[in-house]
């Protein structure tokens, strides 16, 4: 939801909007949707002239979902607008503009003139980082056109920025966890209640899979609105058998390839996004063009192989360097079960490089990896004013049984590791928040395309 720094050497006057932005308001975060709402109405609504939107609410998997819905909805030859956050290098990442050849990320000459409007017509007024930046995205959305949005919700769903859509085609929501709860609430029956905000009357929904507590607060909410949803587990299911990729629902079964992405947690969000698709038959999405959209999806600091770049020359020949921006217990363990099944086929030494937030529960994520890595070097996040001290992160590291020493950057933590490896060359992976996944990008010289 924060706008990270700009990691390039050359920064263009998006980075100064951005700057300004900052001090328009004094919280960082601070969910209404009146202020985005006026901003919008003083702009000339521009969401009332998007494509038409499948938002995406949820704690894990959101991304992920987002990605596989581009994928395929491009490879049935639609013209798809995306938007996402956080970004993990530069913000243009956040708007990618769709086009026939595929869409691209905003450019700076476009993003720049952009901000420059939406600041002119806030004329200085209180607003958000993240609600004035979603709202010259709306504007850019409106102005260019395309077949589908992909819009991701950023915190939340109920009063996040994103929720102001006139034009829904469907809604998803993600597995939901515990995380922001300083915002949210402190159950996930609260969280699920306030992801659900997404729901709207007569707009189909999909639901992957859930705790039973989430699932009842998201079936009070789509029964009070009327939205109907297709649930995982009972409308749906996605399953892995024999080495494919299994779908079934009421229109038939899908025999698939697995998933472009690493990972077994992979399988549920390509379920999603499948069941997405499956209940908009008028897209014109078809076996094909799922099949082809498993292929090709890209997802970067998501499980993400690292095979060559600066970070990768500092580990031994054989090593493997991994990246994820993994950051809540749900999400380490779905990484953790991932190293697993990779240690089962090809054995290696498990080496965790971890940064973390002060916002995020470090024991419940590390315990993850307890038993698995045998070694962690915590790192600091550059890129974050909220990153814990690695020498805290090693406190949470032993606590939860795993041998952790502190370095001062990701560098210092692959050299100690490429010293320490024996005759296997280890298996690295960076993991813990995805401000560190946008600093190791950068340092590696390989940021998203």
């Amino acid at each position: 939801m924060s706008a990270l720094p700009a990691r390039t050497s050359s920064l263009g006057p998006s980075d100064a909007y951005l700057e300004r932005f900052l001090a328009l308001h004094p919280k960082e975060i601070d969910l209404s949707l009146g202020r985005v709402g006026g901003l919008l109405a003083a702009l000339g609504r521009p969401q009332a002239s998007m494509p038409p939107a499948i938002q995406i609410a949820g704690t894990n998997g959101k991304g992920s979902t987002t990605a596989f819905l581009r994928a395929m909805l491009e490879a049935a030859g639609k013209s798809v607008h995306v938007y996402t956050s956080p970004h993990l290098v530069r913000f243009h990442e956040r708007i990618r503009l769709g086009s026939p050849e595929g869409g691209a990320f905003v450019d700076e000459d476009r993003l720049a003139a952009t901000f420059e409007e939406v600041d002119r017509v806030n004329d200085g007024r209180p607003i958000t980082l993240f609600e004035i930046t979603t709202a010259a995205a709306l504007l850019l959305f409106a102005r260019n056109p395309a077949d589908v949005l992909l819009l991701e919700v950023g915190l939340g769903g109920r009063y996040d920025a994103t929720n102001v859509v006139t034009n829904a085609l469907a809604g998803v929501i993600t597995p939901v966890s515990l995380d922001h709860q300083k915002f949210l609430g402190d159950t996930l029956s609260a969280i699920a209640h306030e992801k659900a905000g997404i729901l709207k009357s007569l707009v189909p929904a999909v639901i992957a899979r859930q705790e039973q507590e989430s699932l009842a607060a998201i079936e009070r909410e789509a029964a009070r609105v009327g939205s109907p949803l297709a649930i995982s587990g009972q409308d749906w299911q996605a399953r892995e058998e024999r080495g494919r990729l299994v779908f079934e629902d009421g229109d038939g079964l899908l025999d698939l390839p697995l998933p472009r992405l690493v990972g077994r947690h992979q399988i549920e969000n390509a379920g999603a996004a499948i069941a997405t698709l499956r209940s908009l038959p008028a897209l014109g999405v078809d076996a094909a063009a799922i099949e082809a959209g498993l292929g090709t999806v890209n997802w970067p600091a998501r499980m993400q192989r690292i095979a060559s770049g600066a970070l990768h020359d500092l580990l031994p020949q054989g090593a493997e360097l991994w990246l994820d921006g993994g950051h809540n217990p749900d999400g380490g363990r779905a990484v953790a079960s991932t190293l697993a099944e990779l240690d089962e086929r090809s054995p290696k030494p498990i080496v965790l490089v971890v940064g973390m937030l002060n916002t995020k529960d470090s024991d419940g994520f590390l315990e993850a990896f307890a038993g698995l890595a045998g070694r962690v070097y915590t790192v600091p996040i550059g890129s974050s004013t909220a990153a814990l001290p690695p020498e805290e992160v090693v406190e949470a590291a032993e606590r939860a049984g795993l041998a952790a020493e502190a370095c001062g950057s990701i560098e210092e933590a692959l050299s100690k590791a490429a010293r320490a490896a024996g005759p296997v060359a280890p298996r690295v992976l960076i993991i813990g928040s995805l401000y560190l996944a946008g600093d190791a990008l950068a340092a590696n010289g390989t940021p998203p395309a």
